[in-house]
């Protein structure tokens, strides 16, 4: 979508609600190697487009996946554990994905910003300063935040209410179907980050 089109859409919100990992920040390649790291520990098949599509779902809720998937009886948290281990082992200064980021800030005094994420909220946060992105956010909802989360809606849920907007007054930008599952659910209309860039996903239509 070009971008004159894509502001024209974005005029009718007054809040835009971000993903986190593959959407304002590129996290993923980090967060499937360290999967792999995993899987050759705990040995399970190591599906990396799969993987990448559990983007949003914390950890322990992606190895119960791995479990139903492949017929396994892993521990979730020991696994996952290991994985946010790795994960940090391997972490690299987060790279700002700029078409996300420049909407972010060029909506900043303009519009109510959130954050909505699957990853724990001290990583999220320390991640979010890191990238110069958090003292720009008017709320910040992560997988400590809420029980049940993507695709269940509950993420965004909680970022309507903590920027005290209705879910039809924001839009969502997520990377992942299951975060457009997720948003949908909210009641939110969803704009998804592709290799091709940024397509606008309605709740109807």
């Amino acid at each position: 979508m070009d971008q004159p089109d894509l502001s024209v859409q974005l005029a009718q919100y007054k809040g835009l609600i971000f993903d986190m990992d593959g959407t304002l920040l590129d996290t993923m390649p980090t967060h499937v190697e360290s999967w792999k790291k995993a899987a050759e520990r705990f040995d399970f098949p190591f599906a990396a487009e799969w993987l990448q599509s559990m983007g949003g779902m914390p950890s322990i809720k992606v190895v119960d996946e791995i479990n139903r998937r492949y017929g396994l009886s892993l521990d979730p948290r020991e696994v996952s554990q290991f994985k946010q281990h790795s994960f940090h082992l391997l972490e690299r200064p987060s790279q700002r994905i700029a078409l996300t980021c420049d909407i972010l800030e060029d909506a900043q005094g303009d519009k109510k910003l959130a954050v909505g994420t699957g990853s724990p909220r001290d990583h999220a946060l320390a991640l979010l300063e890191e990238a110069g992105l958090l003292d720009k956010l008017d709320a910040v909802v992560t997988a400590s935040d809420v029980e049940n989360h993507k695709p269940n809606p509950d993420t965004f849920l909680k970022a309507c209410d903590q920027i005290r907007l209705k879910p039809e007054e924001c839009v969502v930008f997520e990377d992942t179907e299951l975060g457009k599952q997720a948003a949908h659910a909210g009641g939110m209309d969803c704009i998804l980050v592709t290799k091709q860039g940024l397509v606008f996903h309605p709740l109807i239509g």
